[in-house]
């Protein structure tokens, strides 16, 4: 070795003794050692083990004769197939050599747990940035990497490399003589950044903002808390505020982490769950539980307290399926909340009275039968049939699906016909909704009284739908009467 500066560290050598040495067209001779040092025109090199991929204790195997050809190979020559020449699609509109490989490593071990761990390869993609793949797709580097890479986002094209020119005629730069140009960049100088303000929040929640964009039943909080937003009201009123604006999909929210977690007073924790239910606004589009549970991670290994609300938006989910929309999702058939180990606030009797009362849904832990969703009202405080959950998910699917059928009708004459067709469509789909228990009686008015003279003028269309809602049982009521032996209970009941 005369020139070390030839060389750069992580380089796979390959070379043998006197008689075994590489022949003029680059047979390997078997022995690999890898670069781990350069001092001017002094290599430090350790053994390599190719089906490892590390290094090995040992020095040298034979004695180097002078002038023995070495094979010089890239550090993750043995990740590809071949070396990078030309694609394809450079190849057929005239260009050369525009290929690369590109290795994305975890260097520091920061997020495997293990130094130089390799996280993802891509192989031949292109430094053309009008390349494509044989299936029509974009090829260049940077597209490639920010659609397929989980670590990383390429913007900026390598200065040494050539300048992301069209593949028309174009032969790229990356060979010199018989050595591939290689080019190390580390991923330093960056931010973490994890903590979101509330108007990255506000932001982000926005995209759920359109009802006819973006179709959704249910709006999870997730953790009410943000660094500048400790009692978690305005995260919780910003997701409240969508779901009643679209009016086509429930909120579910959960109080602030530190009302609960560790506090161990469940009087103070009763106190702080009512103050923070009591700083939201009223809306029957939004549900309100009562803290956190204790739930083992597995991604992670460790145990760790979350927020209910994303337990309850499942539980209705699970009432779909099992159900329907209009069944209340509490209760012991129902209501039964998975994976939880322990609750943060597991509130007693007169707590849960407490509680309800201010429009939270209690989440009790009951010996020997689970932890239960013990209520099913909305965030609305004042009282009607829209202060229950199952009435306010019933009337989101029956608006939803007549509001679809109602579509139909525009640009059509205003006249008997029409009338009559609309009110053949809707009412066999609530007769039905009636028939599974969802209802209990309703009336479909779509006639001349009223769609008077007027509203078929203003080029209108009305229809009114009346319903009477099946309610939830939320209270019980057992009286136990001792009577006389000689007693009828005809007598004593009334009957």
């Amino acid at each position: 070795m005369d020139d070390g500066s030839l060389f750069q560290v992580g380089d796979i050598l390959e070379f043998g003794d006197a008689s075994n040495v590489p022949s003029t067209s680059g047979a390997p001779s078997g022995h690999y050692y890898k670069v781990t040092g350069i001092a001017t025109h002094v290599l430090t090199i350790a053994r390599f083990n190719v089906s490892t991929g590390v290094t090995e204790t040992g020095g040298l195997r034979h004695a180097i004769v002078d002038d023995a050809k070495v094979l010089r190979h890239w550090e993750y020559y043995f990740q590809f197939s071949n070396a990078p020449t030309t694609s394809d699609d450079v190849s057929a509109a005239g260009g050369s050599l525009d290929e690369m490989h590109i290795v994305v490593v975890d260097e520091d071990g920061s997020i495997t747990g293990t130094a130089g761990t390799i996280l993802e390869t891509f192989e031949g993609v292109s430094q053309a940035f009008d390349a494509k793949t044989s299936e029509g797709a974009s090829n260049y580097y940077p597209q490639v990497i920010y659609q397929q890479s989980k670590f990383i986002y390429w913007i900026d094209h390598i200065a040494t490399l050539s300048d992301g020119l069209t593949k028309v005629g174009t032969t790229f730069d990356n060979s010199v003589g018989d050595a591939f140009v290689v080019s190390n960049t580390s991923l330093a100088s960056g931010t973490d950044d994890y903590v979101a303000t509330n108007g990255e929040i506000a932001t982000a929640y926005e995209k759920f903002a359109d009802a006819d964009a973006v179709d959704l039943s249910l709006l999870l909080c997730g953790p009410s808390q943000t660094g500048a937003d400790t009692t978690g009201d305005t995260k919780a009123t910003a997701v409240m505020d969508i779901a009643t604006a679209r009016k086509d999909c429930v909120a579910f929210i959960s109080p602030y982490r530190t009302a609960v977690v560790g506090v161990q007073n469940p009087i103070t924790q009763t106190a702080n769950v009512k103050a923070f239910a009591q700083g939201l606004p009223s809306s029957s589009y939004a549900v309100i539980d009562s803290g956190y549970k204790y739930m083992y991670d597995r991604y992670n290994d460790v145990y760790r307290f979350v927020p209910l609300n994303g337990d309850i938006a499942g539980l209705c989910a699970r009432t779909d399926t099992v159900a329907d929309a209009w069944f209340s999702p509490g209760g012991f058939n129902r209501g039964q909340i998975r994976g939880a180990v322990k609750l943060a606030f597991n509130p007693n009797q007169t707590q849960r009275d407490e509680l309800y009362k201010n429009r939270v849904n209690p989440v009790v832990s009951f010996p020997g039968q689970g932890t239960v969703l013990f209520g099913d009202k909305t965030a609305q405080s004042k009282p009607s049939a829209f202060d229950r959950i199952n009435v306010r998910r019933l009337f989101i699917v029956l608006e939803k699906a007549i509001a679809t059928a109602a579509k139909f009708q525009l640009f059509e004459f205003n006249d008997e016909f029409t009338r009559a067709q609309f009110r053949n469509l809707v009412e066999p789909f609530i007769r039905d909704v009636q028939g599974r228990r969802g209802i209990t009686d309703f009336l479909v008015v779509c006639d001349n009284t009223n769609n008077t003279g007027d509203v078929i003028d203003r080029n209108e269309f009305r229809a009114d739908i009346f319903i009477k809602p099946a309610r939830s049982i939320n209270f019980i009521q057992l009286n136990f009467i001792a009577t006389r032996t000689g007693v009828a209970f005809s007598e004593v009941a009334g009957a």
